[in-house]
């Protein structure tokens, strides 16, 4: 796409269309700012109580510690204590960091104050509680102006109140205590927002990368345009997360993989899934690979496989659709598409079929042109009786061979391979030597999986007898009323029994690759996924060769009779 169709697309998003990462963290931001002012609010009202809670006992304790000073008590039963008491008393205003002492007598006349003019005057405040013989605090509107005041009465030696005794703190000093403070608390709180703002910064920065800088409404679009796509694909599609979990299929990959339904599968290892073994290795590896063919219990599946890559964010931080990524640096895992090849391997299993037929045809053609070329010529040379006795002969093995397949086999396919497979091997001077017991019912088995099964053992057998010196090739059939035993056995070198597992595996073969035969390895597969689908068995054994032995169960339960 141009960049003209990337502007375009670009300016086709709503006007004012945030990001998510954008949203996350304007309301991050303000929620943190919200939080910061409500803490530092609550924090200076606290410290604001704490502050005139703590004045109230210190001027408490200083008027609790004076009411006991012997020296005022020692004045105040004097002739005139105004004098020595105010010089103490501000002498102790002073040293105590308060801003008045007031000394008075039972009746509220001042003995001292911070104002000289103030002594011989009434004490403005309360003094109920004083007289009462207890400690009072209280705030107060006084000479000085509001201010937090403890009065305590001064008791003599008799038990008797003899004064009283006021200290107090401006409220107006007390604020200014308080506003000291609040640089702590502002501090405080614009740090606890710079750094949320960080943090959330930091939070909005990784959403963007995940989100690739997309809105809400963005997100939700692209999510029902690849859940459609996902689950409308013909093709299998498997993702395969970095940890080697199964976490992403679609329904076609559930059915021909026989996983659960599409969407119910939570993140699952591999080897839990229960995967054929050569598709779970592919899974688990990663590794690249474009229409490599695997085979399950009845299926033929084609897969392609590559990494799944997240694209760089570059992209994302201009708020552009993802149309100019650049190359992407970090693995997701896996993404696997499979395309189900059953029914093409199937065609393709008939085709080799009529091929080896058209190649026996051809050959018995060629057989029997010579064949009339030498009938021809004996009865040009007088020896009428001679080419009427080969003639015979010749007609004679053919319909032999023929009927007895046809009468023991009642199977055209099988039939015809059969017999295919004799002109072959007569023309590649390989000997075949057939035979058949019992009676195989027709419909009991499948015929295609019959023909899959005979025809790739068979040209295995070839293989392996042509490089042989006696070049010969065994079949056998055997039918009773359950079971139908296939045994193909040849003179070629055999197999290894230690590699054997592996020459049933996709592309391993015992033969040697032939520069343009294709790849090798898939007859001795399908064999087993073939034998596995009709509930049999396959042995393999070597005796001057190998034999491999297929055992069937019927799936007809029919009258059995013996060959005549």
């Amino acid at each position: 796409m141009s960049l003209k169709n990337t502007a375009t697309t670009s300016k086709s998003r709503p006007k004012g269309s945030f990001s998510l990462a954008a949203r996350i963290l304007v309301v991050q931001i303000g929620l943190v700012t919200i939080i910061v002012l409500l803490i530092s609010a609550a924090s200076y009202v606290t410290t604001r109580n704490q502050a005139h809670d703590f004045a109230a006992k210190r001027v408490l304790s200083v008027a609790e510690t004076l009411a006991n000073d012997p020296f005022i008590i020692g004045t105040l039963q004097g002739a005139d204590p105004s004098p020595a008491l105010q010089k103490h008393a501000e002498l102790i205003r002073t040293t105590a960091s308060v801003d008045f002492v007031t000394i008075m007598d039972p009746q509220g006349i001042r003995y001292t104050h911070p104002n000289p003019g103030e002594i011989g005057k009434s004490y403005v405040g309360s003094t109920k509680e004083a007289l009462a013989g207890n400690a009072h605090i209280e705030d107060f509107v006084g000479t000085l102006g509001p201010s937090v005041r403890a009065v305590v009465p001064i008791i003599d030696a008799e038990n008797s109140i003899i004064a009283l005794i006021s200290v107090g703190l401006t409220l107006e000093n007390l604020n200014i205590i308080q506003l000291a403070i609040v640089p702590v608390i502002l501090g405080a709180g614009v740090l606890a927002l710079g750094l949320g703002a960080l943090f959330a910064y930091m939070l909005s920065r990784y959403l963007h990368r995940a989100t690739l800088g997309y809105g809400p409404e963005e997100l939700r679009r692209l999510y029902a345009y690849y859940f459609s796509a996902l689950h409308s694909l013909r093709e299998g599609l498997v993702l395969i997360d970095g940890k080697g979990r199964l976490v992403l299929h679609n329904d076609q990959a559930a059915r021909l993989l026989g996983l659960p339904p599409a969407g119910t599968l939570r993140p699952m290892a591999l080897e839990k899934v229960g995967l054929p073994e050569t598709i779970e290795e592919l899974f688990a590896s990663g590794r690249r690979v474009t229409d490599e063919i695997h085979l399950t219990q009845d299926r033929v599946l084609v897969i392609s496989q590559q990494r799944a890559m997240q694209p760089d964010d570059s992209i994302a931080s201009k708020g552009r659709w993802p149309l100019r990524r650049k190359v992407v640096t970090s693995s997701l895992g896996a993404v696997a598409t499979l395309r189900d090849h059953t029914e093409v391997q199937e065609l393709t299993g008939e085709l080799e079929s009529m091929t080896t037929l058209a190649e026996a045809l051809r050959a018995q053609t060629h057989e029997h042109a010579n064949r009339l070329h030498t009938v021809a010529t004996l009865i040009e040379l007088g020896r009428e009786r001679e080419a009427l006795e080969f003639a015979v002969a010749d007609r004679q093995e053919s319909q032999r061979l023929t009927d007895e397949f046809v009468q023991a086999i009642d199977e055209p396919y099988l039939t015809s391979l059969l017999v295919g497979k004799a002109a072959q091997s007569h023309e590649r001077g390989i000997t075949l030597t057939m035979s058949a017991s019992g009676l195989l019912p027709k419909g009991a088995l499948d015929a295609k999986d019959l023909v899959t099964i005979t025809g790739n053992l068979l040209d295995n057998a070839f293989d392996a007898a042509a490089g042989s010196e006696l070049r010969r090739v065994w079949a056998d059939f055997a039918a009773d009323e359950d079971t139908v035993v296939i045994s193909i056995a040849d003179s070629g070198p055999g197999l290894d029994t230690d590699l054997l597992e592996e020459f049933f595996r996709l592309g391993a073969s015992s033969k040697p690759v032939v520069p343009g035969s294709g790849s090798r390895g898939l007859g001795l597969a399908l064999v087993r996924q073939a034998v596995a689908r009709l509930g049999g068995s396959l042995e393999v054994d070597n005796d001057a060769g190998a034999i491999f032995t297929v055992t069937l169960p019927l799936q007809l339960n029919r009258p059995f009779a013996q060959r005549r």
